[in-house]
């Protein structure tokens, strides 16, 4: 495999996993801000996550999606 190939196989590697992270750390971010009451910057975590697995390439688990959103 030439040096060329496999750089660009080492750089999509690391994007899916920094997007595959990022997508985590919207989920938690989501969490804690429902816990706190705060729907709307929940519902703004949980687009971002959904935004970071389709640009992964990955399908979104259940629950990723935005619930509709409550006011409190």
């Amino acid at each position: 495999m030439s040096n060329m190939m496999r750089d660009s196989q080492i750089m999509a590697q690391t994007k899916d996993e920094n997007l595959g992270y990022m997508s985590d750390m919207a989920l938690e971010l989501a969490q804690m801000a429902e816990d706190d009451g705060l729907a709307t910057l929940a519902y703004l975590f949980r687009m971002a996550a959904l935004e970071a697995s389709t640009a992964n390439g990955m399908r979104a688990e259940p629950g990723v999606y935005p619930r509709q959103m409550t006011s409190h």
